[in-house]
């Protein structure tokens, strides 16, 4: 695992730059995107690259983390809709290259499956982008989760919902209970994981994940058995960090030809 303590700016450049580099040795490269604020930031910088220096997407597929259970279609902060305005709508991606899980399923358990089979039929996630929340999940996989769970659904925690109720005006009882989300084990299988985190809120799940134990009360600290994970942080995320100094200094020193 390697932490990088930048400026959020550069953190988002550092991201983008990796799949910049991705599609330019793999064009039909498999991403997958991550919603939530902490991406944002990376896909405003990926969209510059598209415009400014041609990064083409047309050949890429991307599957999106996690999915509400219940909410319309047309809802706005439905994740693939959030996804198709905040990335899709943006960039040159080919009609029907991005999915994600089906919340409105007849049969939710089926959806899931269907999910994580076709993420294994279209040759696996490349790179993945991750957030991370308050209490160490990544995408909907709460604390108690499984390390070895597949796409499923989950009920969330009161804290996530109260995170995520900015996103609903303010109002936590707008915030669905239920969601699809890839799960632990899923993710893992991605060959390059880049997790984004800014902002001294994250500095607890940030601190766990880097240099806490294996647990699942802190899902996100199963990236530490990852062989690829590239944690980009803040100044205020790492404040935690008891190994914040040897971070900066090793990647001071990195060679300029390992990229991330």
């Amino acid at each position: 695992m390697e932490a990088v303590i930048a400026a959020p700016e550069e953190l988002a450049r550092l991201a983008a730059g990796a799949i910049q580099k991705l599609l330019g040795s793999r064009p039909d490269a498999v991403l997958g995107l991550a919603t939530g604020s902490s991406p944002l930031p990376i896909y405003d910088e990926l969209v510059r690259l598209h415009v400014e220096e041609g990064l083409s997407f047309a050949r890429a597929k991307a599957f999106t983390l996690d999915e509400y259970v219940g909410l319309p279609s047309e809802h706005p902060q439905r994740y693939l809709n959030v996804i198709e305005r905040e990335v899709v709508e943006r960039l040159d991606f080919a009609p029907g290259a991005v999915r994600g899980p089906d919340g409105l399923a007849a049969d939710l358990a089926a959806a899931c499956a269907a999910y994580d089979d076709a993420i294994s039929e279209a040759g696996g996630v490349d790179l993945q982008i991750l957030g991370i929340g308050t209490d160490g999940h990544v995408g909907f996989n709460e604390p108690g989760s499984s390390l070895a769970s597949r796409t499923r659904i989950k009920t969330l925690t009161e804290q996530t919902r109260a995170d995520n109720a900015r996103f609903f005006a303010g109002d936590i009882n707008a915030v669905p209970q239920h969601c699809l989300t890839q799960g632990l084990a899923t993710i893992m299988q991605a060959r390059h994981i880049v997790l984004i985190a800014t902002g001294r809120a994250k500095a607890d799940a940030i601190h766990q994940l880097v240099e806490g134990p294996v647990s699942a009360m802190w899902p996100a600290t199963i990236l530490q058995h990852h062989p690829h994970v590239t944690v980009l942080i803040d100044n205020a995320a790492a404040s935690r960090l008891q190994l914040a100094d040897y971070f900066r200094s090793t990647y001071a020193a990195k060679p300029a030809w390992q990229g991330l």
